[in-house]
Formats: C-alpha cells, structure tokens, sequence
C-alpha cells in the first residue's frame, strides 16, 4: 500500500479514537478513565503553587465559582506575567488560532483551504504594522509589559509544549498536521490582534461596495433613499451644541454633505465583489465586519441615581461564538504604588494584557463602536505590473513579497503592491489572489477610457490602522486613570478603532470622549470608491485630537452612547455619513427620561433593565397600518388577529412577535430585496423579479414594460440585503409617508406585478402566514418568536465547511445550543438578525456590565460564554444561561469580597 494511502488511513483512525473520546467526555457514551482523563489532561491546575521562573515574588490567583481570576502581586510587571500564564491555561488554543488569523498564517495549522485568506490579510499587512508599533512608537513601558505577559504565556507553554496536554484542539488538529508545534509567544502577537478589532470595527467599506454596486440599478436619488440621512430631528446625538474654535479645539456646550462621489460603472462591479468576497471569508471572531452592528452604553450621574453615585451600563454587540470573545479578569497591586500602579478589573481579549472596559479603584469607562469612516476604497489605473497613474504621470507600486507556508503543501508567494494616498501606503487588495487581477476595463467616472496601456483597475485600501498608532499604550493608560484629565490624555493614545468613550469616577463625575485617528479627506466623503488617479481625493491630515468632541457633567446628568452621531449638524469635521440611526439611542434616552420624571431616581436594577427592553420600535409604526388592511383569507387574518393585542415586546414566548417578524422579513423582500442586482444579493437568493423589456431604460427607473423572471443572486459569501436592521427601518418610514412609492411595486406569489402599498402589506402578510406555518406549524396557539429566533454559539476556531479539522459531529459537541431567544435587530436587547437570510441570531450583546460608583462590589457583570477555552471545562459556557435570561453575576471587587467569593486559588512561585 502506498504510503500516503497508508498515512491517510492512520490519521483517519486517530480522528476516530479522538472522536471517541470526546463522546465518551460529553456523557454520549459510557465513560472510561483513560477518554476523561485525556481531555481533562489539559484543563487548568486552579490550586496548589507552580513555579513561574522570573517573578520577583509570589503571586495568588484567586478564582469564583465561574473560573474568572482575580490576580495579585507586588509589581506590574508579575501582575502582566501572571496575566499571560493565567489566560494562557484557560484559552492558549484561542490564543494561537488568533495570532495566526492576524499574522496570515493560517494555512500553517490548517492547510491550503486558508490561503487565500492569508493572502488577503497579509496584503493588508496587519502582522507588520503592530511590529511598527512595537518597535517604533509604543512606549519602553508598554514594551516591558507586553515582554512579561509574553513571558508568562511562555512559561506556561513550556509545561504544556502541544498536543492534548495543551488542548483538546491541538490532538484533533494533529489528525491532520501532525508536525505542528506551537510556536514562543511574542509581544507583536498580542498587539496584533488590535488590528482584528479594528477590521472589524472600521466603518463603512462594505457600505462602500454595496453603494456602488447599487448604482448599477439605482440612480443617486434612489441610493439616497437606501441611505438617508441621519432623523436628527426625531433621534438624539452623544453631544450638541459643541463648537470648534479657530484653532480646531473642540469646546463643548455648557448646555445641553459633500461632493465628489464616484458612480461605477458595470465594467468594475465584478472587481468590487471579488473584494467584498474576500473580506466576507476573513475569520468572523468579532462578528460580522463595519455597519449593522452596534452596542450601547450610557452613564448616569451620582444626581439621578438612588445612591447618589454614577451609574454606568456597557454592551458591546458582537458575533456570537466559543469562546467567546471577552475574558474576565481581575488585575490587582497588593499596594497601588509606583512599582506596582494597577487595581482594574473587567472585560479583556485572551491574547493582550490589561483589562479593556472595566474599572479600577477611582473610575469606570466602556466602549461602543464609533462607526467612524477610517477606511477608504480607491480605484486605480494600473498601466503595468509595477506602475499606477497618479496625476496623469505613472508611479511605482511599493511591493513586498510575503510567503505563505502550507501545511501538507507547497509554500505560495505572493507580491503586495501598495500605491500612496498622500498619508501612507495603500495596498491594492484586489492582487490578493493573483499577481496582477484586472477589476475592470472601462474609466467608472463617465464614458472616458482608461489611459495608454492600461490592464485594468485595481482596488487599493486606505486605512488608517495600516499606520502605526499607540492604541496598546492607551490599554494600561486607561486602566490605572484616576480622574477625566488622565482619561482623557489616555483617550488620546487611542488609535484604532475609533470608539465612543463614556466615563464616571468615584468623586461623582461623568464624561465622554471621542478618540480615534479620523482622515481628512481632499475631495470625496467616503461614501463611494474615489477615484486613486485623482490626488484631489487623496487624504490631507488627520483630525487633530482637540478637535474631536467630548463633554463633561452635562447639565442632563446622563451620556447615551449606541452608534448615533457623536455631535449635532453644527459640528462640521467629517466623521463619517454611515452612522447608526438611533432607534436603540433614542429607547434608551427615553427609559432614562422616563424613570427621572417627577423626581424619580435610578438604580442598578434599572440599568439592568434596561439593557434587556426588546421592545420593537418600528412595530409600533407598522402594527397600525397591518391592523388596518382588510383581510379575506381567514387563515391569514387569524394570524393577522395576534397583532390586535400585542405590546410591542420581542418576547421569546411571543406568537404576536413571531408573525410581525415574518411580515417585516417579507416586506423588505418584495419591497426592496426583489429589486437589488443579483451582484448585491447572497448566492443562491433566488426571488421573482420584475425585469425591464427596455434595456436601455434608465437605471433605477422601476416602472415601465417589465417581465417576470427569476433572478438568483451572486454574492459570496452570503450578506444578503436588505438586513432589516436600523438603516432599513428609517428606509421603510420615510417611504411609508408616500403610499404610491415605486418601491411599494412588487411581483406577487403568482408571478403577477402588483402596486402600491396596500397591496404590499397584504401580500407580505400571506406571505409571512405561510412562511411561519412552514417553520413552526398550522396551529398559532403554538407559535413563538423565540422557536424562530434562536442562537447556536458556534466553536469557530477548529473552522467550518472546507476549513474545518473536525467533523460535524464534532463540531455539534463542541457547539452550545440552540437558545430561543427575546429581542431583535435595533431593540436595545440586541438580538440581531439578517431579514433576508432567514430569523436566526447574527450578533449578541456580547457581554453586559453594571459598575456602581458607590460599591464597585454592588456592580454586575455576565459574559455570553465563559471563562475557559476548555469545551468541557465546568467554565466552558456556565455563563450561557444566566445571560440567555438576563441574568448577571456579583462583581467581587475588594479584598474581602474577593476572599468571600474564592473557590480556588493557585499561587504563582519564583
């Protein structure tokens, strides 16, 4: 027998035996002592002392019920070391699989089904940049302190070296690489991964692709309508009333539209998409990449609550996952002094020191995703394999080479070419895949042609986090901060990604800050590719940090941060045109508002609550309008009947929540969705279509002769739209004011082409009666929205489909749920979805806090998953009910209330 046939074979068995042993683990089969002793083999030794070489003196881990360490020690620099050994026992397989996503090395542990996404990301260059970081602008502190987490890692990797020892993971990616070892960890690895949080953060340059693809079909005044303006006179902003002065400085209140877009033409659209599919296979551990996803956050001061101290509330939104993507933890000088300056706990990344949104002894801050516009598409004529045209002149590409190893293949090189936007280099993300790619043959700005020699255009990427910023300094700044001046200084090392910042300390004191570094545009406002022969549209400078608003004590006595505006229309530096539109902002405002009506106060069980309101605000527009439609067919006006009482809540017992779901997922399919390129919708969207006669009928006109067909769309991979999310709920209302809208045209069931919008409602509730009978049965009595809208946290670092190392049955072991769920798209219990794909849960409320000023030891905190990367670890996912309930952990913080809350602890030895 041939030997690889031979070597498949055997890897094939030890899959097996592997397999096995999970089972018997997970109680599907009758247990043994070797199976359960050979998966625990790698969980963490939680008690006793181990000996850690290079620590100046003893330190203690002291761990709860959940597994969450809180870590002491007497120098800063035993506290990082202790951090990296401790996250490196609980989630070292995460650790590694993410170091390798942010380097492009991904086809070194997985084989050759991760190149290409390998060589997108190391056109992007992420790895190199943080190495720029380390070595030129982070500070000889931050350096010393990424070296002791390193080293702690290390220390820890030395007495687990692979295998099973280390993880369960590494034996089953041994069936399939069997030489691999884990490799030293390094300071870069972990500054790297900021970048994986930017890119997942970084605004709009998926809005940008779809907007331009959308011109195809659509003219501007139409994707104006898909893209309105932000309801300034109906939803909040952060701040109002803040000016700039003339020497750019930012003052904020003491009380409370560009040109140079570029249209494409059809010749580039493949191009676009080929880049958008790139960008969609990028590992999705933070969720799904810019728009559409969001998280709240809001402080309230010590004058509006019961205690008399602030309040402060925090819910990033993210992908759902295991493990998920925050760690808790718990960082603490025995004594805060020079030698030793931290007392913080909080959410961190497994992989980085320091706690990211937290608190420590005098303050408390949280996060949610800016949405600034910090990344911008270019087109480019490329008049050769190594030059570009930039001012009617040719240029030299910047080029790198990279090589990408394979396990079980042939290394794969690949040259990066890179252009120059006035600021920094851009490379052209449209090479990812070949060398030299054509994206297009025809100028996209008018009927001219591309200049002599042409091949084609490219797509190159500016983004301001392929500059290296000092994001990893603002990390340990922010955690031993002790008033808003400190804060804000920190605030100011805080690159990327662009976040808004919400502040209280203990001395009853509340704040905002954006920080962030925003580009200044030429021409162009980011919202369509710009045209890279033009230096006109090249970016200028960046927006200085004094410019940037921020506010402190406003005479409201409470910030609401959820992805609107930072500032009103008075502010004029552009930050970006794509925000969120305030449905979530607006709720939260208004709950505060009404709880402080009549001299009411606020405690933490309200702010608990009102992270958890579900309620649909755009229901409360459309429920009127569905109740008012005379409906014949009684077995769609018996589902029709459960809206009659219904109040608007998305609860997971809800049958009234359910049907109202169906209807507004089958609105924006007949409304909207019918009528988007194929090039926009997810591949295998197949919906009946109402296609022009007249070819040579103006885009974006949707009335005339038409026919029925079927159309299928193209995209990979699938990001169907419309996503029914905050933007599609303001698309839907500014059109419902017009009941003859083209929009409201739509082909029926029977292939037949129908107008306006009564008929519309009727049909998307047939529709959706149909559709729910189909998901959840005939009988209503035994609808829900929560049988619909159910979440799965998917273990994501073995991979899925062709990436994956382990099979479905393992993954189904791995995997936790389906949890049936409250909440929805835009609700502040943000449960997303995507309307077009289907009702399950896309994003979460990753994980959800509750500081109180007055008693840290009265504060709440739940993460979505748990503590350990450890797939049957009693910490692997013992969070996951008490968050699927809105329901939150004690947050031990004091000496004593740490000892009280202990049930294990470990001692770290020289």
């Amino acid at each position: 027998m041939p030997r690889s046939r031979r070597s498949k074979k055997f890897r094939r068995a030890r899959l097996l035996v592997l397999l096995l042993v999970v089972l018997l683990v997970a109680g599907v089969s009758a247990g043994g002592w070797y199976a359960v002793d050979t998966v625990r083999a790698s969980f963490p030794q939680v008690s006793g002392t181990v000996q850690v070489p290079g620590l100046s003196s003893s330190v203690q881990v002291k761990r709860d019920a959940q597994g969450i360490p809180q870590i002491y020690a007497d120098t800063s620099e035993d506290l990082f070391k202790a951090q990296g050994y401790v996250q490196a026992q609980d989630r070292f397989w995460e650790m590694d699989v993410r170091r390798h996503i942010t380097a492009g090395r991904l086809s070194e542990m997985f084989g050759s089904s991760q190149v290409d996404t390998d060589a997108f990301v190391r056109t992007m260059g992420w790895r190199e940049v943080a190495q720029k970081e380390y070595d030129t602008v982070l500070t000889p502190e931050t350096k010393k302190y990424l070296q002791a987490y390193s080293d702690g890692v290390n220390d820890w990797l030395s007495k687990h070296p692979g295998g099973a020892s280390a993880s369960l993971e590494y034996a089953l990616l041994g069936t399939v690489n069997s030489g691999y070892k884990p490799e030293q960890w390094t300071p870069v690895d972990s500054v790297s991964w900021l970048k994986a949080m930017a890119w997942n953060l970084s605004g709009n340059v998926q809005d940008e692709i779809d907007r331009s693809l959308l011109s195809q079909t659509f003219t501007p005044d139409q994707i104006n309508q898909l893209y309105p303006d932000y309801p300034y006179d109906r939803n909040p902003t952060i701040t109002q009333g803040g000016t700039v002065s003339a020497d750019g400085t930012y003052k904020p209140a003491t009380a409370a539209g560009t040109t140079g877009a570029v249209q494409q033409s059809s010749a580039v659209t493949k191009g676009l998409q080929d880049v958008s599919g790139k960008m969609g296979k990028l590992p999705q551990l933070l969720g799904p990449q810019g728009q559409g996803i969001g998280s709240n956050s809001w402080v309230v001061s010590g004058s509006h609550t019961v205690s008399g101290k602030p309040l402060l509330a925090n819910d990033p939104h993210l992908g759902p996952g295991l493990p998920n993507v925050w760690y808790q933890m718990g960082l603490h000088c025995r004594t805060v002094s020079p030698s030793c300056q931290y007392d913080t706990t909080g959410f961190t990344f497994a992989g980085m020191p320091g706690v990211i949104i937290g608190h420590n002894q005098s303050i408390s801050w949280g996060f949610t995703n800016m949405g600034a516009d910090v990344a911008d598409l270019y087109l480019e004529k490329i008049t050769g394999p190594d030059t570009y045209l930039k001012d009617n002149q040719d240029q030299k590409f910047a080029t790198r080479q990279e090589t990408i190893k394979v396990a079980g293949g042939a290394d794969r090189t690949i040259t990066v070419r890179s252009t120059s936007n006035g600021l920094g280099q851009c490379p052209l993300i449209s090479d990812q895949s070949t060398e030299e790619q054509n994206v297009g043959t025809y100028a996209p700005v008018g009927n001219s042609a591309p200049d002599r020699g042409t091949t084609g255009y490219g797509v190159s990427l500016c983004w301001t986090a392929l500059t290296p910023g000092k994001t990893m300094d603002a990390v340990f700044e922010f955690d031993k901060a002790t008033d808003f001046t400190s804060f804000r200084a920190a605030a100011k090392d805080f690159a990327v990604p662009a976040q808004n910042l919400i502040y209280a300390d203990t001395q009853n004191h509340i704040g905002y800050q954006a920080p962030g570094v925003i580009p200044v545009r030429g021409k162009g406002d980011g919202r369509y590719p710009a045209p890279g022969w033009d230096s006109s549209y090249d970016w200028k400078a960046y927006l200085d940090f004094k410019s940037l608003p921020w506010v402190e004590d406003p005479p409201s006595g409470y910030i609401v941060t959820a992805n609107q505006p930072v500032a009103d229309q008075s502010y004029k530096p552009l930050i970006t045109n794509d925000w969120e539109y305030g449905t979530r902002a607006k709720e939260i405002t208004d709950q505060i508002q009404a709880r402080l009506a009549n001299g009411g106060k606020i405690s933490p069980d309200d702010m608990q609550s009102m992270q958890l309101d579900n309620a649909s605000v755009m229901a409360k527009t459309l429920v009127p309008m569905l109740l008012k439609e005379q409906i014949t067919d009684p077995y769609v006006r018996q589902a029709q009947d459960l809206l009659k009482d219904w109040n608007y809540n998305q609860d997971a017992d809800s049958a009234a929540a359910a049907y109202y779901n169906g209807v507004w997922r089958q609105l924006l399919t007949l409304s909207f969705g019918q009528k988007f390129p194929a090039s926009v919708r997810a591949q295998g969207d197949c919906l009946l279509v109402a296609q022009k006669v007249d070819a040579n009928q103006p885009a974006g006109s949707l009335g005339g002769e038409t026919k029925i067909v079927t159309q299928c769309g193209t995209r990979k991979p699938s990001q169907a739209q419309p996503d029914g999310g905050d933007r599609w709920m303001e698309v839907v209302r500014q059109q419902l004011a017009n009941p003859n809208s083209p929009w409201w045209d739509y082909v029926d069931s029977n292939h037949v082409q129908q107008h306006g919008l009564d008929n519309l409602l009727k049909e998307a509730m047939k529709d959706a009666r149909q559709d729910l009978t189909a998901h959840l049965g005939k009988d209503i009595s035994t609808w829900s929205w929560g049988r619909l809208h159910q979440l799965t946290l998917n273990e994501q670092t073995l991979g899925t489909d062709n990436s994956s190392i382990a099979s479905g049955l393992v993954h189904r072991l791995l995997n936790r749920g389906p949890y049936q769920m409250s909440g929805g798209s835009a609700a502040v219990d943000a449960t997303g979805w995507t309307a077009a794909a289907g009702y399950d849960v896309d994003w979460i409320p990753s994980m959800r806090m509750v500081v109180d000023l007055n008693d840290f030891n009265a504060s709440r905190w739940i993460n979505v998953g748990g503590e350990s990367g450890h797939a049957f670890n009693d910490n692997y996912d013992d969070q996951t009910g008490l968050w699927a309930q809105g329901k939150m952990l004690t947050w031990a913080y004091s000496g004593q209330a740490v000892d009280q809350a202990t049930k294990n602890t470990l001692t770290l030895q020289p």
